[in-house]
């Protein structure tokens, strides 16, 4: 059966982890599954993605980062979500609209209307079925990361990053049949646990009886 689901959180707050060990939790299940991220997972949102995420010497208005995201997000559900659902596969992505809604509208202060209406455009309205948010504080996060080269987001300051913490938790709590919000400082596979709980409910069961 087709299903949507996206992997959000705040930067270290290990959603890529586990949208990657629900993709390998699908493929040993033997279900047609497909795993992308954003921005990136087309050949022309790689390129944009580097622009996003590592240009230098320049500065991006929030405008722009607006119409960058979506450029990428219009090709990746074009090209690859929208025909995985329409094939009843199994669609996870690390990062969607709601990323933009918050780094752009609650990090940048761009208006959320134009927000909304911008994602609107590039997804035809594609929405997911499932969200799942790994919520760590903003420092728990970082301090993940540690010292490794940090992108044009992960420079941005504590308050930024506060305020992203804070949209995401107010999108959940506005739409909580969608979302599904773990505390990310619990064991991995405590994590995986859960996602894969709320995961095989939409499956109707499937692969209930091992974690």
């Amino acid at each position: 059966m087709a299903l949507f689901i996206t992997f959000e959180g705040g930067e270290g707050s290990g959603k890529t982890v586990q949208a990657r060990a629900l993709h390998r939790k699908l493929v040993r299940l033997n279900l047609p599954v497909v795993f992308v991220y954003e921005p990136g997972g087309t050949s022309l949102g790689r390129r944009i993605a580097r622009w996003l995420k590592w240009a230098q010497g320049s500065e991006m208005s929030p405008l722009s980062e607006l119409l960058l995201f979506n450029a990428s997000r219009a090709q990746l559900v074009a090209e690859v979500i929208r025909p995985g659902l329409l094939n009843d596969k199994i669609v996870i992505c690390d990062r969607y609209t709601d990323s933009t809604v918050i780094y752009q509208g609650y990090g940048r202060g761009l208006d959320m209307e134009l927000v909304r209406i911008i994602n609107g455009a590039a997804t035809d309205g594609l929405t997911p079925d499932l969200t799942v948010l790994l919520d760590v504080s903003v420092e728990e996060g970082f301090a993940r990361k540690g010292a490794r080269a940090r992108d044009r987001f992960e420079q941005e300051g504590v308050v930024f990053h506060q305020r992203v913490r804070e949209g995401y938790l107010r999108l959940a709590q506005a739409e909580p049949e969608r979302w599904l919000v773990i505390d990310g400082c619990q064991s991995r596979k405590k994590i995986a646990q859960i996602v894969w709980a709320r995961v095989s409910q939409l499956l109707g069961g499937v692969g209930m009886g091992g974690a």
